[in-house]
């Protein structure tokens, strides 16, 4: 017989190895416990009639599908039974979730459900969430953290049974779910050097509504590296962890149809953009947004403040960095 090491084991050893509290344990315990039980609802959604539209529409404008509202109870939940979460932001909620606002340790900002738009086919979704702590020192205010500040930062790609998760400057891990729903046997990511691997990833139909330099770039490069695009932000930074390259999601400019541009661009920043751009960093790379600026360095205005996200292994992000900013 084989055994692995858990992720609750390597956690623990991790908070021991650093001098940390358990603290940190029970909170993603819960995640843990969120995640499971949104992959068992994804699993037998078709059967239970969960894969539909919930006749909703979220703060963002979006149509809101089942499993968007249950993913998102589902992890409110088991967040607020810890007893250590300040507040939470949720894509699926238009106000900032109060829980344990005098008592807690951690504010928590999440996508229950990234890529939903691929639950009536079958396909990966992705649960993300970023971790940020309490002032510790002194009087809180309760400002929305930046990427920088964030502690830890971590994916579920459902029903694929991965998370993924990155500690602050203590790299990035992967790990698989077993036979009994544990994860387990963790794995250093690490963006691979060889750009034999390397894949760019974004939405190909958008090319045309993105900025002249940045449609020139992609001309200029693509044919250099395979193209793969799956539609859901985890899923696809999931291939580029084990492949390297690049993930964009560009600023749309030029759409034909004005009132579709996002200059802005689309994705979330706390709980989409800064969290995929945490775990980037602790494997090597580096995010930008449509300015250059680094994503980790950006500091929300408001919670479901929006942002164009590149990011992957830092050549890349560097050469579109150059063209981002001349």
């Amino acid at each position: 017989m084989q055994f692995e090491q858990t992720f609750m084991n390597f956690l623990l050893h991790h908070q021991e190895k650093y001098n940390r509290t358990y603290h940190f344990l029970i909170l993603m315990e819960a995640l843990m416990s969120a995640a499971k039980h949104i992959q068992y609802y994804y699993l037998t959604g078709a059967l239970r009639g969960h894969l539909g539209f919930a006749d909703a529409v979220n703060v963002q404008g979006e149509d809101v599908m089942r499993m968007d509202s249950i993913a998102h109870e589902i992890t409110v939940h088991y967040l607020r039974t810890t007893g250590r979460v300040i507040h939470v932001v949720s894509e699926e909620s238009a106000d900032i979730i109060p829980l344990n606002v005098d008592g807690g340790r951690y504010f928590v900002y999440f996508d229950p459900l990234d890529g939903s738009s691929n639950v009536p086919h079958g396909l990966p979704v992705g649960f993300l969430f970023g971790i940020a702590k309490r002032n510790l020192e002194g009087p809180e205010d309760y400002h929305l953290r930046s990427g920088k500040d964030y502690i830890a930062a971590g994916m579920f790609v459902i029903p694929t049974g991965t998370f993924t998760i990155a500690l602050k400057e203590a790299g990035t891990w992967r790990f698989h779910i077993d036979e009994i729903m544990n994860y387990v046997k963790p794995v250093r990511m690490i963006l691979p050097e060889d750009a034999k691997s390397w894949e760019l990833s974004f939405n190909s139909a958008n090319r045309s509504t993105y900025a002249q330099n940045v449609q020139e770039w992609i001309h200029n490069n693509e044919k250099n590296y395979a193209f793969r695009y799956l539609g859901a932000l985890a899923g696809d930074f999931h291939r580029i962890l084990s492949t390297g390259g690049m993930f964009m999601y560009p600023a749309i400019v030029n759409h034909p149809n004005p009132k579709k541009n996002r200059p802005a661009g689309k994705l979330r920043l706390m709980y989409e953009a800064a969290v995929v751009a945490f775990m980037c960093r602790e494997a090597g790379g580096h995010a930008v947004d449509e300015t250059g600026t680094p994503i980790l360095d950006i500091q929300p205005e408001n919670h479901h403040q929006r942002t164009a996200l590149y990011m992957g292994s830092k050549p890349l992000v560097d050469d579109i960095t150059r063209v981002l900013t001349t």
